[in-house]
């Protein structure tokens, strides 16, 4: 009988301790072993490549499909945000002046949005020594001339209003042919006299006549006779209508121009120390020496000095004072006021000046000041800050003008005094004393506060205070 040798090498395992010898198998016993011992390994299924080689396109498809929906989240993302920035006042808008912010659009639409007005402010201007009315545009985003065809005085008062005027103070509206390659702005055929001046001009290409509009809110810079010796010497008051005298308690305190019946220019250093409005009366039309028996007392109502003024530097140091009741400037020829400069018109050096203020005479009693007057030149900033003048202490919304030596007998008592120019056959308000020559300092040029650079300053002060007391 021939030996099985598959059975002869199965009876032994090795999950015991010790080997011994088993009974032998049946044959049903021996298949799986048979099976799972001896049967050669399997070859590698080749089938086992196609998966994979699919399972790599697949991540590629689902990769791609991930990278372009990421792509489409992105734009929309960042068109979200484009919209927002272009539609946003926050984003990009015109900044108030509490740091919030309005459409442009808003900006000189003739309604207020800022908190303060400032939207509304510096929309209206006068421009040049011929008062030429230009209003900016938000449309075209410039100045335009405005178009006298349809032009009354019922628009002129509105617009004396907008700038910052007393519709009370209005003088005349003239017109000027004048070219203008920006174009014109006119008067709406539906004028209504209870809105904005702003709401009631429309974008115009053309003008008939090229016969645009002059606007004088207040009738200033007027009767000065201006053929005078140029040393320091009393001064009339007939001359000089819009010098005023500040007072406290009885006693002059400091000089101040007057720029329309209702507003008086002085220096912030003048009335840092009281600035109450009832500590203060002020004397108009007053004669030689100073005196004002005969002379009616203004009260004032308000006292606004400017908000960024430095008393160690001067910076800023201009103020305004506004009267309880207007000043008859039609009552008497010793009271009118000064005109503030117009954007546009060109005083500087060696352009000359006149400077009034109260003081005395080197040689003078002891007794009231007496209106003096001298004439100055103006002189360069950059002059006016070298080492052996003021070294540097001049600043952009400071002039400085020098004296003549005939002017250098005249010693003063108090600053503030305005300084004033003839161009054009009108006297324009240059400038307010902040400090100057003494009669120790002979070598030193006056220094003044600049009225065109504050002029921005003085017509929102004038327009908010001036809406503020309409509104009441």
């Amino acid at each position: 009988m021939t030996t099985n040798p598959y059975l002869d090498s199965g009876p032994y395992f090795i999950y015991e301790d010790v080997e011994r010898k088993l009974p032998p198998p049946s044959r049903s016993d021996v298949e799986p072993q048979y099976v799972h011992h001896l049967a050669p390994k399997p070859p590698p299924e080749i089938s086992h490549s196609v998966p994979k080689h699919k399972s790599v396109k697949q991540r590629c498809v689902k990769f791609t499909v991930a990278a372009v929906i990421s792509l489409l989240f992105l734009l929309l993302v960042a068109g979200v945000l484009l919209g927002y920035y272009f539609s946003s006042s926050c984003m990009h808008g015109m900044r108030c002046g509490d740091g919030s912010r309005v459409w442009e659009s808003q900006w000189c639409d003739g309604v207020t949005d800022c908190p303060a007005g400032e939207d509304e402010d510096n929309c209206v201007r006068l421009h040049g020594s011929s008062f030429l009315l230009q209003i900016y545009s938000t449309q075209s985003k410039n100045w335009r001339t405005v178009c006298s065809q349809g032009w009354t005085d019922q628009q002129g008062r509105a617009g004396c209003q907008q700038v910052g005027y007393s519709r009370g103070t209005y003088f005349k509206s003239g017109q000027q042919q004048t070219d203008s390659d920006d174009g014109f702005l006119i008067v709406k055929s539906d004028f209504n006299p209870e809105a904005s001046i702003l709401q009631q001009l429309v974008l115009s290409d053309t003008c008939p006549n090229n016969s645009a509009v002059t606007l004088r809110c207040t009738d200033c810079g007027r009767g000065v006779n201006s053929s005078r010796s140029s040393g320091g010497q009393l001064a009339s008051l007939v001359s000089w209508p819009w010098q005023v005298s500040l007072q406290v308690a009885g006693s002059h305190r400091c000089g101040g121009a007057i720029i329309s019946p209702y507003w008086i220019v002085t220096a912030a250093h003048c009335v840092a120390r009281s600035c109450s409005p009832a500590d203060w009366a002020v004397y108009a039309g007053i004669l030689d020496p100073l005196g004002t028996l005969f002379n009616p007392a203004y009260s004032v109502s308000r006292v606004i000095a400017h908000e960024g003024f430095n008393s160690v530097t001067r910076r800023n140091d201009i103020a305004l004072m506004r009267l309880s009741k207007p000043l008859d400037i039609t009552a008497s020829r010793n009271i009118s006021p000064v005109c503030l400069p117009n954007v546009g018109l060109n005083i500087s050096d060696p352009q000359n000046g006149w400077i009034t203020r109260f003081g005395h005479t080197v040689n003078g009693d002891s007794g009231s000041p007496h209106l003096m007057e001298a004439q100055v030149s103006l002189i360069d900033a950059a002059d006016c800050n070298s080492s052996i003048a003021h070294n540097g202490r001049i600043s952009q919304d400071m002039l400085c003008a020098r004296e003549t030596e005939a002017a250098a007998h005249m010693c003063h008592t108090n600053s503030s005094g305005p300084l004033v120019s003839l161009k054009d056959g009108v006297w324009w308000l240059v400038g307010d004393t902040i400090w100057g020559e003494h009669c120790t300092e002979q070598n030193k040029p006056g220094v003044y506060g600049n009225v065109t650079y504050f002029l921005d300053w003085i017509y929102h002060q004038m327009r908010v205070k001036t809406k503020e007391t309409f509104d009441l």
